[in-house]
């Protein structure tokens, strides 16, 4: 037969939720870190093929 399960209590809901939250900043962080390092042409682990000043009319 089914058993109701405890309450989770208040504290241990908000650790759980700001676990949840830290390891989405550390991503966010960790992303604008390496779209910075790619865009100003510090990345080591990317190659961005670099494009000149001069564009082509037809």
């Amino acid at each position: 037969m089914a058993v109701p399960k405890k309450r989770t209590s208040i504290s241990k809901k908000r650790i759980r939720r700001n676990i949840w939250k830290k390891k989405g900043n550390l991503a966010a962080i960790k992303a604008f870190s390496l779209a910075k390092s790619v865009s100003t042409g510090d990345s080591k682990s990317f190659f961005v093929q670099q494009t000149t000043g001069k564009k082509i009319l037809e």
